[in-house]
């Protein structure tokens, strides 16, 4: 007897389609594949970006927190001297109040985002299944909340300076957040569209040394050319709804009307980040 008889007796016949190196069996996997999971939704995306950016920044941006209220609280002191009880003290509060807000949402979050460009990052959060939108909401929100804590110390230091009412300062809790969201959309789309970081830089500067001079200096000492530059920067409208409630009768009506004025202003500028912010994360 042959023994190529006897192992040809011994080979089984095994089916095509379970070979592993077979097409049939290459087909199965790769119809698997195409099936995507859901996509990532904008509330629970927001919420990630926020706690990882504020979990990020806490130790970094506390000390810059420190100086942007040191900074105010000195301007306030500097500004005793010169202006009067009034109008002229509630316009400084109110003014130096926001400036807080205006140093971290503005100033800061342009130097990140245009540090970010410019180090590749946003390729990090382009392959993550997060919108767009939440990555700018949620580094934006993460930045002003840092600005709570200094604003409210800021402002009770002018009321007691200054001896003004303290009894409103609960509109601090709608100030905060929509200056925050007006300032921060304006910050994180001039980082996002300045082609270097030393420009990003030196834009986020400039608006916070726009928000300090139009914010901080009463407005009736102003020629009509400042006055009308005041009225297109976004946080003249969180100092006017501050500055509006330490009358003895605060006209809510006006309070409400600036407050409304600076959540759209933020709308607006959070919508054009989230813009800039897919035209730089494409290229």
């Amino acid at each position: 007897m042959d023994p190529s008889e006897g192992e040809q007796r011994d080979v089984s016949v095994v089916p095509a389609d379970v070979l592993p190196g077979s097409a049939l069996a290459a087909e199965e996997p790769a119809a698997g594949a195409a099936e995507l999971g859901p996509r990532a939704r904008l509330w629970p995306s927001l919420a990630a970006v926020y706690r990882a950016q504020l979990s990020r920044a806490r130790v970094a941006r506390i000390p810059l927190l420190f100086v942007a209220t040191f900074q105010s609280v000195g301007i306030m002191i500097l500004m005793r001297g010169v202006v009067d009880d009034g109008a002229e003290a509630q316009a400084v509060v109110a003014g130096s109040s926001v400036l807080v807000v205006a140093f971290v949402a503005l100033n800061l979050l342009a130097q990140y985002f245009g540090q970010l460009r410019a180090s590749g990052g946003l390729d990090h959060y382009a392959t993550l299944p997060v919108p767009p939108a939440a990555v700018v909401l949620g580094a934006a929100g993460a930045y002003a909340s840092f600005t709570v804590p200094g604003t409210v110390v800021t402002a009770v230091f002018g009321c007691v300076l200054f001896g003004l009412p303290m009894a409103h300062l609960w509109v601090l809790m709608a100030v905060i957040p929509l200056a925050g969201a007006a300032l921060a959309g304006l910050g994180a789309a001039l980082g996002l569209l300045a082609p270097r970081p030393e420009l990003a830089t030196l834009l986020g500067q400039l608006g916070m040394s726009a928000a300090l001079l139009l914010g901080v200096l009463p407005a009736d000492r102003m020629p009509e050319v400042v006055r009308f530059a005041r009225d297109l920067l976004p946080s003249t409208y969180g100092v006017e709804a501050f500055a509006r409630t330490f009358g003895p009768h605060p006209d809510w009506a006006f309070v409400l009307g600036d407050l409304a004025v600076c959540g759209a202003v933020g709308v607006i500028s959070l919508a054009v980040a989230t813009w800039a912010y897919r035209r730089a994360a494409v290229r």
